[in-house]
């Protein structure tokens, strides 16, 4: 009776254990929002090939940079732009010689899925008349997030941001912004490739060009002091082939913009 009592017991803590967001033995990764789902499936993808307890914390790589740098325990940042990387370097908050970029995305212009809108980028397009009377732009906050700054770039070079700044819904982050198009919201957002590939109610109207802003390039590295016994494994992990496939399913390119 004893023993079987033992092994309720045993049985209640494990799931009770499994239930839990995360543990101090496992490696916590903070990363962009714009990775969600890809992620998941390459932690997934980790843990069947052996590796160790992987769990992510998603937010704008803004918000989660000043987060390590007040003393987030992460093991791993991952930031959509070499930025925020670099700020944490400055402030000595990464391990040396662990940085690696990942993989690039490209920025496109979606409206809700089901309306009949077309467009072409030229220099000088005029957005406002599909934004309607009322109408706003949803983007990422061109002031913080890596996404928004893209986006605030890409329209500058082809003459359409001072049409839409005063038009601006500003999202806490590009999943948000993506969300408000989806919803019906906004008529038009500024996203990455691949969070309009994950969202069927949105349709993409046009990719910006590639030189309209600057190279999208996804950074990873490992935080000073606070690195788990699994986070070099991981990081490893994530630049290898199986990774990198999963990536490119979702619609993520090379560092350097090619999708193969």
């Amino acid at each position: 009776m004893r023993s079987l009592a033992k092994f309720i017991l045993l049985a209640f803590l494990a799931t009770l254990s499994a239930a839990l967001p995360a543990r101090a033995a496992d490696t916590l990764v903070f990363a962009a929002s714009s990775l969600g789902g890809a992620l998941d499936e390459v932690m997934t993808a980790f843990r069947q090939q052996g590796g160790g307890a992987v769990v992510a914390s998603y937010a704008a790589s803004s918000a989660l940079a000043k987060q390590i740098e007040q003393g987030a325990p992460a093991d791993i940042f991952i930031s959509a732009d070499e930025e925020w990387v670099d700020y944490l370097a400055a402030r000595g908050k990464t391990l040396d010689g662990s940085r690696r970029d990942l993989m690039g995305n490209r920025l496109v212009l979606v409206a809700p899925a089901g309306k009949a809108v077309s467009l072409a980028f030229f220099q000088g397009v005029d957005l406002r008349p599909l934004l309607g009377a009322d109408g706003h732009l949803a983007l990422a906050d061109p002031d913080h997030v890596p996404a928004g700054r893209y986006a605030r770039a890409a329209l500058i070079w082809l003459e359409a941001w001072a049409g839409v700044q005063d038009r601006l819904v500003r999202a806490d982050n590009v999943r948000a912004a993506l969300a408000f198009v989806a919803r019906g919201e906004a008529p038009l957002g500024v996203v990455y490739a691949t969070d309009a590939m994950a969202e069927p109610r949105v349709q993409t109207l046009a990719t910006f060009p590639e030189d309209s802003h600057p190279p999208i390039v996804y950074g990873a590295v490992r935080v000073k002091g606070t690195t788990g016994p699994e986070g070099a494994k991981f990081l490893d992990f994530l630049t290898g082939p199986l990774a990198q496939e999963i990536f490119r399913r979702h619609g993520f390119t090379t560092p350097h913009g090619s999708v193969g």
